[in-house]
């Protein structure tokens, strides 16, 4: 397998859940779940409820990966 690009959308965080997981609303409407970036993790980089986030998209598009905040 080669490495694709990944889709990298922006979003809102919606809600929080246990373990680093949060609902994101995506710029066109569609809600997901996304985790914490594993370097966001190391960096103490804290995401509130509220803050814009940048989202890499899994190829299934329903999860996602959080890997900046905006």
């Amino acid at each position: 397998m080669t490495n694709q690009p990944k889709d990298k959308l922006t979003g809102l965080i919606t809600e929080t859940l246990p373990g680093t997981t949060f609902k994101v609303k995506l710029e066109n409407g569609q809600e997901i779940l996304a985790y914490l970036a594993g370097k966001m993790r190391l960096n103490y980089i804290k995401v509130m409820l509220g803050d814009k986030v940048a989202v890499e998209l899994s190829p299934d598009g329903m999860r996602g990966r959080i890997v900046r905040r905006l």
